[in-house]
This record gives C-alpha cells, sequence and structure tokens, in this order.
C-alpha cells in the first residue's frame, strides 16, 4: 500500500495573503453594485429635477384669493372662463363702424392701435380691445387653439351686442390669429386687417425652400425657441425660462429685432407700455408660452387654402407688411398675397415691425378697413 500523502504546510504570510486576495476580490463587487445603484439614483434624481423644470407653476388667476386684481370690464364666456376688454373711439351706439382689435405677442388690451381722434370722429369708429386668454386679466385657456381664440372674439362680439357683423384687425401674432376667424367665423366679418402677421414656417403651402429662408433670417436664438414650440412644445416652458441659453429674443427684451425705423418709434412705444406689468402678471407660460405653442404648431387648416369670405365685395381683407420687418420676413407676405390674390395688399418701404405705432400708419390702417363701405354710402346718398 502506497503511503499517504505528505501534508503541505502553508506558512502563516502566505495564509494572509490568501486572505487578502478574496477579501479583495469581494470588496470590488459589493463596490461595483453601489457604482450602479448611485448612477441609477442619479438618473432618476436628474429625470425628476428636468421633469419638474419643464412643468410651469400653476395660473396666478385674475380675481383670485393670491391673484392680481380686476381692474378692467370682463364678460363671462360660456366655458367659464373671463375675457377682459376696453372701449376706445366714439360711444358704441352712434358708432358707424365697429372694430375688434387682437393685440401681438407679449402685449395686452391696451396697445390699441393709436388711432388718432379725427379719424375716429370722421368715420364714426367703436373699437374694443381685450386681453386674449391668459394675458393681462382674461382667465387662461387650458384648451387653446387658433379655433377657440376665434370662438372668444365672436363670443365678445355677442356679449357686447356689436351685431351681426364687425370689423377684425390684429397685429403680429394677433394678425395671425385673423386667419383662425376668416376660417371660423367669416360670416360675422364685415373687413379684416392682417398687421405685420406673424406666419407659422410650417404651412404646408409654403414652398419648404421659402420658409426655410426666412426661418434662418430670425435669431439663432428665436430660431431654436420657435423650433421647440413646434417640434417638442413640451419644453417651452423650460426652454424660456433655464438660464444656459437666451430665450426668444422678445421675452428677453431684446433690441435686436428692432430696424433703425422700429428704434425711432420707441419713445411712442415705451410710451403705451404702461400697462407692460399687466401683461404677463398670471403667468409667463399661461402668456407666453402657450402663445407660442399654439401660433407655431401644426395647424388644422392652412390659410393659403382659404377662400373669399367676401366674393361680393361686400367687405375686404387687407395685410400690411414693412419691407425692413425683422420678425416676419416680407417675403412670406409677398407670397401669401400671390397666393390669395383677394387679399388687399400694402407693403411699406423703409419700416420694421412696430410701424403701426405711428399715428399716420394706424390711421391709414383704419381708414383702409372701412373706405369701401364709406364709398357705398357716399354712391347711396
Amino acid at each position: 500500500m502506497a503511503p499517504p500523502p505528505a501534508s503541505r504546510k502553508v506558512s502563516a504570510a502566505a495564509a494572509r495573503s490568501h486572505t487578502r486576495k478574496k477579501q479583495k476580490v469581494s470588496s470590488f463587487k459589493i463596490s461595483r453594485g453601489i457604482v450602479s445603484k448611485l448612477l441609477v439614483v442619479f438618473l432618476v434624481g436628474v429625470f425628476a429635477w428636468f421633469y419638474h423644470a419643464t412643468q410651469p407653476p400653476s395660473p396666478n388667476i385674475c380675481g383670485s384669493p393670491n391673484g392680481p386684481p380686476v381692474t378692467s370690464s370682463r364678460i363671462k364666456l360660456k366655458d367659464g372662463r373671463h375675457l377682459s376688454y376696453i372701449e376706445a373711439g366714439v360711444s358704441k351706439g352712434k358708432a358707424r363702424y365697429k372694430a375688434i382689435m387682437i393685440h401681438g405677442f407679449d402685449s395686452c388690451k391696451h396697445d390699441l392701435f393709436p388711432v388718432s381722434q379725427e379719424v375716429v370722429e370722421e368715420y364714426s369708429i367703436y373699437l374694443l380691445s381685450f386681453d386674449r386668454a391668459g394675458y393681462g386679466e382674461s382667465d387662461p385657456n387650458p384648451k387653446m387653439s387658433v379655433k377657440s381664440i376665434a370662438e372668444d372674439v365672436e363670443e365678445l362680439a355677442d356679449k357686447m351686442e356689436l351685431g351681426p357683423k364687425f370689423y377684425l384687425m390684429g397685429f403680429s401674432m394677433g394678425g395671425a390669429y385673423v386667419w383662425g376667424s376668416l376660417k371660423y367665423i367669416p360670416h360675422r366679418l364685415a373687413g379684416a386687417a392682417l398687421v405685420a402677421p406673424v406666419s407659422n414656417y410650417w404651412w404646408p403651402s409654403f414652398p419648404r425652400n421659402l420658409s426655410k429662408e426666412a426661418y434662418r433670417k430670425l435669431l439663432p436664438q428665436d430660431q431654436r425657441a420657435i423650433g421647440i414650440a413646434h417640434y417638442a412644445p413640451w419644453l417651452t416652458y423650460w426652454w424660456n425660462t433655464q438660464k444656459w441659453f437666451a430665450p426668444l429674443s422678445v421675452i428677453a427684451g431684446s433690441t435686436e429685432i428692432l430696424s433703425e425705423n422700429d428704434k425711432e418709434l420707441l419713445p411712442q412705444i415705451l410710451d403705451r407700455k404702461k400697462h407692460q406689468v399687466q401683461v404677463r402678471q398670471q403667468g409667463e407660460f399661461y402668456s407666453l408660452h402657450r402663445d407660442m405653442m399654439v401660433g407655431f404648431d401644426s395647424w388644422e387648416f392652412d390659410p393659403l387654402n382659404l377662400t373669399n369670405p367676401f366674393p361680393n365685395s361686400e367687405g375686404s381683407v387687407h395685410l400690411w407688411q414693412g419691407t425692413h420687418d425683422l420678425l416676419v420676413d416680407v417675403s412670406l407676405s409677398r407670397y401669401i398675397v400671390q397666393k390669395l390674390p383677394w387679399i388687399h395688399y400694402h407693403e411699406i418701404p423703409d419700416v420694421g415691425h412696430m410701424f403701426p405705432y405711428a399715428y399716420v400708419m394706424s390711421d391709414a390702417i383704419v381708414k383702409a378697413l372701412v373706405l369701401r363701405d364709406q364709398q357705398l354710402i357716399l354712391q347711396e346718398s
């Protein structure tokens, strides 16, 4: 029988070394697990922070217990919202012409065209201006759309007893929403004026090269902000409130968007900004950001496919555009009237976006709007 194998002696140092190796391997495995868990926690935290950052705060509704006070007249709409308004011009009972004004982006009802008293009295014009949903003292509309704005206009006209037909004027983003009224309530309009109207770069009938070229003429920060509003509207609030990249230039108050002619009008513009504090008082998301999301969304209709609402020349539609407008490129307006020849086009050379703030221009806009009816009255008399 073979002798049993001799037992192997292990030194104490070797034993300690073997133990240390096992401990190191075990320690490495535990550290990797901790890192993985920490990474998951970190990603969840980042996601939670980003989600929170993209959620706008609740609106600060006028007339609510902790909200801004109501200082102007308001009507109550059928959906329960309130719409704030002001009246100007001659009294409604004496007026021959009644017109509603739709204000632009980052504005309010007080930004009514500065029509001279001479024109108002000569033509006997009553003017009604209102805060669009979420602006000024009008309640926000969580379902705001191009169509809902047209419905607000119609209900305002009915509540204010303007009669079966009225004139409509819109400036800048307000001009863009005049298209909605031409689409949804053309039977209520006696005439319409789109003044430096913002165009949606994604309207299907715009040639891709035309809209792309106009888009690239915008400031880089505006290209990014408008692109976010169109392609990722859920990021609009975050993009315009974060501190890493510049928001939309209008929101930032940049003067780079003003032409030389616009800068000459700054005294008149600033004089009419006494109520600027009211514009965003219910929250920037419910006024500015939602405005961007609706204005640059994919619309449910293409304005360039609209038909003439006044086939018998019983009214007229006018589009006013400055050649040096740095916010709305003139090429887009030129293409619109080429596609819709029934629109009366007024191109003003060497002026920018803010030209209606000049009294002479506001007077011209209003007179052109009611001129057709004035001619008919003269012929009948």
